[in-house]
């Protein structure tokens, strides 16, 4: 409910659909002969048929094959040898590639860089896990989860899901065991709060949706984004503290 409106879904409940657009009726009206249709005053061939598997194509199947085999089963920076096939395929294809760079969206791939530079600085002095050697000294169980489900949301949002959940459920084992909060549900909650964020602009999976957006919506898909995952950083920790840890049924 709270992702509809956001979105904009206020409008889309105020907004009215034409069962069959002006662009569909001539879509139908305006047809050849032989029954293609025409857009822009051009015959458009209608064709089911895939594109022929080519050298180019073949080769870049491989590629990612070869990228996925070895993420599987070596274990290999993938970032390296993602680049490492790029350059390969590029080298075996020049013509197929050029321009390639200028596709790239530049500025999310500089900005995400940036802020993994900066969360990976603050882990490696300590900031993390002295955040939680503090939430562990917290006096109270229930504040302390809380505390730490934050943590993990806040953090999360601009870094690795999988290695803040490593950093910081170690953390929470102190207050754990004192057994008056239930494990699970902490580890639920701390999870969920780490997760929902992920669709931020500064964490991959949201830059990856704001690289690829076309060029005219890209500022708009970054700032929705941009208020998603900030307000999930808020919303998901109370939420799933509110309901896995403080009924204590888990």
């Amino acid at each position: 409910m709270v992702v509809f409106f956001l979105f904009g879904g206020r409008e889309l409940l105020q907004r009215r659909v034409d069962p069959e657009p002006e662009a569909t009726r001539r879509f139908k009206r305006e047809t050849t002969a032989s029954g293609q249709p025409v857009i822009g005053g051009f015959a458009v061939a209608m064709s089911a048929e895939a594109p022929p598997l080519d050298r180019d194509r073949i080769l870049t199947l491989a590629g990612i094959g070869a990228l996925v085999l070895i993420a599987l089963t070596l274990d290999w920076d993938v970032g390296f040898v993602a680049v490492s096939i790029a350059v390969v395929l590029s080298l075996l294809m020049p013509d197929a590639t050029t321009g390639a760079a200028d596709k790239v969206a530049w500025p999310t791939v500089l900005l995400i860089c940036g802020i993994v530079t900066y969360v990976a600085l603050l882990q490696e002095m300590g900031t993390i896990d002295w955040l939680g050697t503090e939430v562990a000294g917290i006096g109270t169980p229930l504040l302390a989860a809380l505390v730490i489900c934050f943590i993990g949301g806040a953090v999360s949002a601009f870094a690795s899901t999988t290695g803040i959940l490593g950093a910081l459920i170690p953390l929470a084992v102190p207050f754990l065991a004192q057994g008056q909060i239930g494990a699970v549900g902490v580890i639920i909650a701390l999870s969920i709060s780490s997760s929902v964020v992920d669709s931020s602009p500064f964490s991959t999976s949201g830059a990856l949706v704001v690289a690829n957006s076309p060029d005219d919506r890209r500022d708009f898909v970054y700032k929705r984004l941009l208020q998603w995952g900030m307000s999930m950083i808020i919303i998901a920790p109370v939420t799933a503290w509110a309901i896995f840890v403080l009924p204590g049924w888990l």
